[in-house]
């Protein structure tokens, strides 16, 4: 079936059909097929198929004076780049042989044989340069249904690779019904449960990547709770809190993947089993409730009360805290707090607290060590005890004061300073 302005859609193809002139067989493939159909705003990956091998189509680019990149020979794949886009182009493949994750392929002129290695009907889909659909195994009309089903026997493709089953959640979180009388694919359904046990070889970079995907999935809840029941989720985060994340989803928490698994599972391990960056972990642990962020007394000192966001705090307060504490940390925290206490303050007060604290410059203390030494103190403890002290102050007067404010309040705790120095 002609669908004669879809590739139009594209903001841009001179890229495109640059590679068609020189490749007129290759057909888009995948993500991009499937994104354009469903009229998404933004299409990106344009991954193209071919029956020409690698070899062949690198030489073609190469005359043409297109730069590649043989980014994966083995499987069939070359990069080429134009303007500083990169188009991924991959020669019509067939299985020889599977392990589980990896497969053994050879090269292959047939359209519906490389269709039938794919995962989901889906992503099944060829679009070549007139703008026709090939579609062989009903993906087209799947899509239109949303319904999230695996090319051929569900078993054996996860038994290919057992991430599969991860993906399958991440596309049914993505294009999955949200009626009640939308039910995910049966057979997908029996194949995964009795499969569940295979993604326990799976690498926790692999399984991590597919987590925080399926996170940001609009139809996230009840793909969640397919993968509880199925118990894939009880092998991957044990003590996944599913009530906390449905009431910060009900609050509109954002589509940020690393917020929303700490809302699903606040455990100390969580960044080590995933192998997540250091950066991720970091945040992670800084948002959990179980990681003391201490709060201040009325006088600026810091104390050992578990730091407690509520949007009934002044900018005084909040002043304070921003003055220690980074500006993502207590804006994850206050999401914490929110779906901890959904049904005291209403989500509005939540997000003016929000937005109270992404519009409040971070203080920073103006003194150093040197300026209480250039005061007369000497060096030694004094001089940390002074700044303590100053900060404290400072903190107090809601980190208003400045520089030669604060200048001054040191002179009229020089007395003291310098007695504690032993001047």
């Amino acid at each position: 079936m002609p669908h004669l302005s879809l590739l139009d859609k594209l903001p841009d193809r001179s890229g495109l059909d640059r590679l068609w002139h020189i490749l007129p067989q290759a057909r888009l493939v995948g993500g991009s097929v499937r994104d354009l159909l469903i009229g998404r705003d933004a299409v990106h990956d344009l991954d193209l198929a071919t029956p020409e091998p690698p070899e062949t189509v690198q030489a073609l680019f190469e005359a043409a004076g297109i730069k590649t990149i043989p980014t994966g020979l083995a499987h069939g794949t070359v990069t080429a780049l134009i303007d500083h886009v990169p188009y991924e182009i991959t020669t019509l493949r067939r299985d020889v042989q599977t392990n589980g994750r990896h497969a053994e392929v050879a090269w292959t002129t047939d359209w519906q044989e490389d269709a039938a290695r794919r995962d989901f009907t889906i992503n099944a889909l060829f679009c070549d340069r007139h703008g026709d659909i090939h579609d062989y195994f009903g993906g087209v009309e799947d899509l239109a249904a949303h319904h999230v089903r695996f090319v051929g026997d569900a078993a054996r493709r996860i038994e290919e690779d057992a991430l599969r089953i991860l993906r399958f959640f991440r596309f049914q979180a993505r294009f999955g019904g949200t009626g009640p009388q939308d039910r995910p694919d049966a057979e997908a359904i029996r194949a995964i449960t009795s499969h569940a046990a295979l993604i326990d070889g799976l690498s926790a970079e692999r399984v991590a990547s597919e987590i925080l995907r399926i996170l940001t999935g609009p139809n996230l809840m009840r793909s969640l709770h397919l993968m509880a029941d199925t118990g894939i989720l009880p092998r991957l985060l044990p003590s996944a809190d599913l009530p906390r994340l449905a009431r910060a989803l009900d609050a509109d928490v954002p589509p940020d993947d690393i917020l929303r698994l700490g809302l699903l599972a606040d455990t100390p391990d969580l960044a080590e089993r995933l192998r997540l960056s250091g950066r991720q972990a970091q945040r992670l642990d800084r948002m959990s409730p179980s990681t003391p962020l201490h709060g201040f007394d009325v006088q600026g000192y810091e104390t050992q009360n578990p730091l407690i966001l509520a949007p009934s705090l002044g900018d005084h307060a909040l002043r304070m805290l921003l003055s220690c504490h980074d500006r993502q940390t207590l804006t994850d925290r206050s999401w914490f707090a929110q779906a901890e206490r959904i049904a005291d303050v209403s989500s509005k007060a939540w997000n003016t607290l929000r937005d109270r604290l992404a519009q409040l410059e971070r203080p920073v203390f103006p003194l150093a060590g040197r300026d209480v030494m250039a005061a007369g103190v000497r060096p030694g403890p004094a001089i940390g005890e002074t700044l303590a002290h100053l900060a404290a102050w400072w903190r107090s007067q809601g980190c208003l004061p400045d520089r030669m404010d604060c200048l001054a309040e040191l002179k009229t705790r020089l007395p003291l300073s310098s007695q504690g120095a032993g001047g």
